[in-house]
């Protein structure tokens, strides 16, 4: 079972922190709360999460305060801000600050929980897989190789290279030109002579590969067993 995603749940007012950290925990996250930016602050260098939801009106410093310090420290923590209904200034100040979606008080639940789930949807990325599979081949990307039992497959920089790129987005469509501008001295055609020497030292037949796809007018795409 994968770990509850941990939000952050800062506001002054004791009611509204509380039936949000019942009201989310119920929908399966873990949650911390906190009733100033300061105490905030202090779980943020404990803690990491998935989300902060940041109330605007709060004594001492604001959310935006809060939010835009955040921000120029380089914490990249997905912000949804509770805002006073009818304060477009706060909103716009909000997003340019860097807040992810704001959600005006009063707010349905649901509406809060749909606006989370779009968040964390656009902002959590999977980590890559460490070791993925193809015919009998292991590649390791941690480690950089790639075996046959405990036969290690000599693989050239670049290709080790591109395999590495391909296998960072494994099941996703790769462009040449992402591929070549990541890999140096590379062009887009330089691209499709690596994948064609991968390919005869990975795919069971290289004239029809099944893990290094060709994805029409895209590029490539790597495909695990």
């Amino acid at each position: 079972m994968s770990e509850a995603q941990h939000i952050l749940v800062v506001d002054d007012d004791n009611r509204i922190r509380d039936l949000l950290k019942k009201y989310l925990t119920r929908n399966s996250f873990r949650v911390t709360a906190a009733a100033d930016a300061a105490s905030a602050r202090k779980l943020m260098t404990t803690f990491d999460f998935d989300l902060a939801i940041l109330d605007i009106m709060m004594p001492g410093e604001t959310g935006l305060e809060l939010l835009a310090s955040l921000r120029s420290a380089g914490k990249r923590v997905p912000v949804l801000l509770l805002t006073a209904k009818g304060e477009t200034g706060d909103r716009i100040e909000g997003l340019k600050a860097g807040a992810d979606d704001y959600l005006s008080k009063p707010f349905e639940p649901e509406e809060l929980l749909l606006r989370i789930s779009a968040i964390l949807r656009r902002t959590h990325v999977e980590p890559p897989p460490e070791e993925i599979e193809m015919s009998g081949l292991v590649f390791n990307a941690k480690h950089q190789e790639l075996t046959s039992g405990a036969r290690r497959v000599r693989l050239t920089e670049a290709e080790l290279q591109l395999l590495s790129m391909l296998a960072a987005k494994a099941g996703e469509a790769v462009s040449r030109e992402e591929l070549a501008s990541k890999s140096p001295n590379s062009t887009e055609r330089s691209i499709d002579v690596q994948v064609t020497r991968l390919r005869r030292k990975i795919e069971p037949d290289p004239r029809q590969p099944i893990h290094i796809q060709t994805v029409r007018g895209i590029g490539y795409r790597l495909m695990p067993d």
